[in-house]
């Protein structure tokens, strides 16, 4: 079994990796890469849906789905992922396109709907057979629907983690490591330099900063992800007892939608049912501005404050020390979210402007640091080749090196276009 790099593997985006087993050839994941804003996506390194026999999404999120509309301008594959994963890549590849202001993407709404016709829903666990390939899809912790890959073919086992979170989240639960032994393991890195603070003391610091801004007669704006993140902040919320009013906005209604049709890839569905019905919706523009005219707590994207609602939400709260900002999603460099950290500055009604709201940073990440990864790597079987990627250069490198002296196994951070043998 054959494993070549098709994306950028010492970064994070555009992630992509063909298994080759005889001339059975599957691709796992195929994402595009935003850098700063303004600039042209990146993509991983094109390859036509007539050299493929199947192809799988891990998770929704663009830099491991975004690309694969492409597979079908001249032709078509099969694509297996969870039900929730195809609805909600549906919709952010949509979005994406919607955002798009010039041909910067080889594909248009017309192939992400054939796309879509050639979509496989495939449960957790349950067995697929391409050719001399099997796998299994099993739970990431990451997000709803996001899986891992467990891959058998002539004798040989590869686990692909995607993106993963060991421990889950308020949202989901823990990832399934139940995987038996192993011949290759390819890890993200993200994290894998850093701990994270505990998820219990980030959710009581932010619910502890949201009771202190509604004290004060003010309103907390959270930005977040429309995918996983303005969920969770809402479940958090409710399991804490927040007893004020707390207002929704923007994509992450649809997401709502979307996550509602699927109570069993919940930890905990009738927490979310709770949560999402004891939430103000605010479906139309005219309705913004009221919604948040008593204290109240804000969940809207976008996460970066790159665009959609949050231009209209820190225009309204960003000037008034009352109001608070809480930052929970990963901040970019040269995203608007970034600025407002470094430099406590936001542009309002196209001027620069220095908030005097309190802006305030919580940690939590969807992606596992670097305790849960060595204990993920600690539960592994076998004697694998691990290849470090999804991280930026520095990651991938150290992890690697320390798994070599933690475990003796064989690591090595992944190159572009690199192909590895097991």
């Amino acid at each position: 079994m054959n494993v070549t790099v098709l994306g950028a593997a010492r970064q994070v985006g555009r992630s992509g990796f063909l298994v080759q087993e005889g001339n059975t050839k599957v691709l796992m994941d195929y994402g595009v890469m935003f850098e700063r804003r303004g600039e042209p996506p990146k993509f991983p390194v094109q390859v036509q849906s007539r050299d493929l026999d199947g192809a799988i999404i891990t998770h929704a999120h663009l830099d491991h789905s975004g690309f694969m509309p492409s597979l079908f301008q001249t032709g078509s594959v099969d694509i297996f992922a969870t039900a929730p994963t195809f609805d909600l890549t549906e919709l952010l590849i949509t979005d994406m396109l919607k955002l798009s202001k010039s041909k910067q993407y080889p594909f248009d709404a017309n192939q992400l709907y054939n796309m879509m016709r050639s979509a496989i829903d495939v449960p957790y666990g349950d067995k697929i057979q391409i050719g001399p390939i099997s796998l299994e899809l099993r739970q990431s912790g990451h997000v709803i629907g996001g899986s891992t890959i467990l891959m058998e073919a002539d004798g040989k086992r590869l686990f692909y983690t995607g993106d993963i979170k060991v421990s889950g989240s308020r949202l989901l639960g823990p990832a399934d490591l139940d995987i038996g032994a192993i011949d290759l393991l390819i890890t993200e890195s993200t994290y894998s330099q850093s701990e994270q603070v505990p998820r219990e003391e980030s959710e009581r610091a932010l619910v502890d900063f949201a009771n202190e801004i509604i004290d004060n007669k003010g309103r907390l704006f959270i930005p977040s992800f429309s995918v996983e993140r303005a969920q969770e902040m809402l479940c958090i919320l409710r399991a804490y007892g927040f007893k004020h009013k707390i207002v929704m906005d923007g994509m992450a209604l649809k997401v709502n939608e979307i996550l509602l049709r699927y109570p069993e890839f919940h930890r905990d569905p009738n927490v979310f049912q709770d949560a999402v019905n004891g939430a103000h919706s605010v479906k139309h523009n005219r309705d913004r501005k009221n919604a948040i005219s008593d204290p109240c707590v804000i969940i809207s994207p976008a996460g970066m404050l790159v665009g959609g609602n949050a231009v209209f939400y820190l225009q309204e709260l960003a000037l008034d020390k009352k109001n608070g900002i809480a930052m929970v999603s990963y901040q970019g460099d040269g995203t608007p979210g970034k600025r407002l950290l470094d430099e406590g500055v936001v542009t309002v009604r196209g001027k620069d402007a220095s908030v005097v709201a309190a802006v305030r940073q919580f940690q939590f990440s969807g992606h596992s640091d670097s305790k849960d990864l060595f204990d993920m790597l600690k539960k592994i079987e076998g004697n694998p080749q691990v290849m470090t990627v999804h991280g930026d250069a520095e990651s991938c490198t150290m992890f690697a090196q320390q798994i070599q002296e933690r475990f003796g196994l064989k690591a090595f951070a992944g190159e572009a276009s690199q192909t590895v043998t097991v």
